[in-house]
This record gives structure tokens, sequence and C-alpha cells, in this order.
């Protein structure tokens, strides 16, 4: 199965593809981790995009699909994309790519949340200054106030988890992505699904979205 998961921040992209992906067993493809990834082995791909990284510009749509292409030519089972594609020009890009390669994406699942639900979500957000691991003030408090469970490390608010700061990056993230909603929203494939159920609940019906999916043969686009 190939799956594209798209959803604003804090609407729990990361949580469903690790549960879809060990439940469908695919294999998960985060741009972020690609770069990093690439980056670190410096390999030729991973130059180009160190080069717009240090400069602190975002690497063109161009790079980002072919890096992803590679990584699909790589690959002979399912796959989930998360993190890509990020506008329309990349969904186009990577349609015509999946195109060339006789393959395409089975379904689009988007995790929709308001505006008011993002910003108490990822206000109340705290990570370990640390280890990393990240707590959340209104549902999954530490056991003590301020300190992690993992490691005992001090758990802070990042600089990006402020009010300020997530209205920022949703007015980014509205611009870009409302397009690419559309366009996906258009074919038989596209699954809409509430992001501001628990989520147990939203892995439930993502599960039944694609159990019904297997059941009629897949979607498709």
């Amino acid at each position: 199965m190939h799956i594209v998961l798209l959803g604003c921040p804090g609407a729990g992209k990361g949580t469903q593809a690790k549960s879809i992906c060990e439940s469908e067993k695919l294999t998960h493809i985060s741009t972020g981790d690609l770069f990093r990834a690439e980056m670190a082995k410096a390999s030729p791909l991973g130059k180009k995009a160190a080069e717009y990284v240090k400069r602190g510009t975002l690497v063109p749509d161009e790079l980002v699909v072919e890096m992803v292409a590679a990584k699909l030519n790589g690959l002979s089972g399912g796959w989930l994309l998360d993190g890509f594609p990020r506008n329309l020009e990349q969904a186009q890009a990577l349609d015509k790519y999946l195109r060339a390669a006789g393959a395409r994406i089975d379904v689009v699942i988007y995790l929709a949340l308001s505006e008011k639900d993002v910003v108490a979500r990822l206000s109340s957000r705290r990570t370990c200054s640390k280890c990393g691991e990240s707590f959340n003030v209104i549902s999954r408090k530490p056991k003590a106030d301020g300190v992690c469970d993992s490691c005992g490390g001090k758990l802070i608010q990042r600089d990006d988890d402020t009010e300020a700061t997530i209205r920022k990056r949703l007015m980014v993230f509205n611009d870009l992505t409302q397009p690419l909603v559309a366009y996906y929203r258009s074919g038989n494939a596209f699954h809409e699904v509430d992001g501001a159920l628990e989520p147990s609940g939203v892995t439930a019906v993502i599960g039944r979205v694609l159990a019904g999916l297997a059941s009629a043969g897949k979607g498709g686009r």
C-alpha cells in the first residue's frame, strides 16, 4: 500500500505514521529524516541539500522530489510519505514520477485540526532538554512537574511552541497546504480524519479506512 499522510503541526502525524507503518508493514518516509541521512553520509544529494540548509533557505522542490524518488526507487514494498508533498508543485511532481514508475498513491489521509486545537496542543507541549522526549501538560503529563520521566532532565517549552510562533507556522502551512488538500480531495482516494479525537480514536478511524480499501481492492490516484 502507498499512503500520503497530511496534517498541520500538532495534528499527530508522527504518532499515526508510526502506528500505520507498524500495522501495515510499510516503510516510513519522512523528508526531514531523508535530509539528515543524506547529509550525514555526504551523498551527492545530501551535499546539495546541505548547501541550502547552511544558507538557511528552503531546499528547492526539484531537489526534494529527487531525494524522495531516489528513496522510493530502492523500495520493493509499501510506503508511507510523511511531510511530503508539502505543496501543489511537489504533489504534481510525485504523480508524474509514480506514473512513470507504473505506481500510484492508494490513499491520502488528511488529519484535520482547528487552529484553536493546534494552538492548545502545541503550546502545552514540553520537551526534555536532555533526551528530547515530548510531554504535554494537558494530555500527557510527566510524573513530576517539569521533570522528564525517561531521564530526569528538565522539561522546557521550545521556542517554536509559543502561541505567536505556532500561529505563524499555521499561516505558512495553510498557504502551502490548502491548494494541496484541494488537489488530493478531487480524487477518489482522499480521506479526512478528525485529528481532534484521542490518538487511539484517530488510529481506529484510519484502521477502518485502510481495511475498507483492502477489501475493495485499494483506492488509487
